[in-house]
């Protein structure tokens, strides 16, 4: 069924904006920003995708680099930590970094092409058929794309949603706003430029009588992922250093 589905999309859309994940068959649908409203538009009317799922955003900033180092791995279990400031590690006014080449030597994550991305669901119950729509924002520092409220009413809040965490603002939303977030709140905490510490921190102020907001001082960054568990090493490691030992002591006699 997925084949069938996926030759149709091919035939409306071309060949390379369709693309299928085996085993499983999952099918996706890769539009460009300037045809995303009338694509959805078709796919619902002439596809039979008449149930909005799920809309949300993606940050593809440092996608592909590692937070953990899991080619080597410890004797207990414990994958390494990889130098830079990868997310959990940098503060608010810092930007996120990754490892290169030698250990200790770091740069700024980048990406060139596309950052920003809206990833649609959607279900055809009368052809018991699933399909995955994305959209890559064409610009990186404004990402804009159309809303789809007048296809799916139902995406109303799910693009509300993505416009608070990520900044993806929705073309012709009647009430694009803050969802999740306060109004005053500063950035777009899912975006990977945004420390997990945040910007600001409250308590109150005896002084004043009131709740104040403060530079976040009392939180140090971390990182999220304390440990990968991975098959026991230990034995492996142990004739890994006899091999070494053996070795030394022949280059001694």
């Amino acid at each position: 069924m997925s084949a069938s589905l996926a030759n149709e999309l091919a035939a409306r859309f071309g060949a390379a904006a369709v693309e299928v994940a085996l085993p499983r068959g999952e099918t996706t649908l890769e539009v460009p920003a300037g045809e995303w409203v009338a694509a959805c538009t078709a796919l619902r009317d002439a596809f039979g995708f008449d149930t909005f799922i799920d809309l949300c955003g993606v940050d593809y900033l440092g996608y592909g680099n590692d937070e953990w180092d899991t080619d080597g791995v410890s004797a207990q279990g414990f994958s390494r930590g990889v130098e830079g400031r990868g997310p959990g590690r940098f503060k608010w006014g810092e930007r996120p970094s990754h490892q290169v080449g030698e250990p200790a030597a770091v740069a700024a994550d980048t990406l060139e092409g596309k950052r920003f991305a809206v990833v649609l669901h959607l279900l055809s119950v009368r052809r018991n058929l699933r399909l995955r729509v994305r959209c890559f924002a064409a610009d990186n520092s404004l990402p804009v794309v159309g809303s789809l409220v007048g296809v799916w009413p139902g995406v109303n809040w799910f693009e509300r949603e993505a416009f608070d965490l990520f900044g993806i603002i929705f073309e012709g939303h009647p009430d694009l706003r803050r969802i999740l977030t306060d109004y005053g709140f500063v950035g777009h905490p899912f975006r990977k430029d945004f420390p997990l510490i945040g910007n600001v921190e409250v308590r109150y102020d005896a002084g004043l009588k009131r709740v104040v907001y403060e530079p976040v001082t009392s939180v140090e960054p971390r990182v999220g992922v304390p440990r990968v568990i991975r098959d026991d090493a230990r034995f492996a490691t142990a004739e890994g250093e006899r091999g070494g030992k053996i070795l030394d002591r022949e280059a001694r006699r």
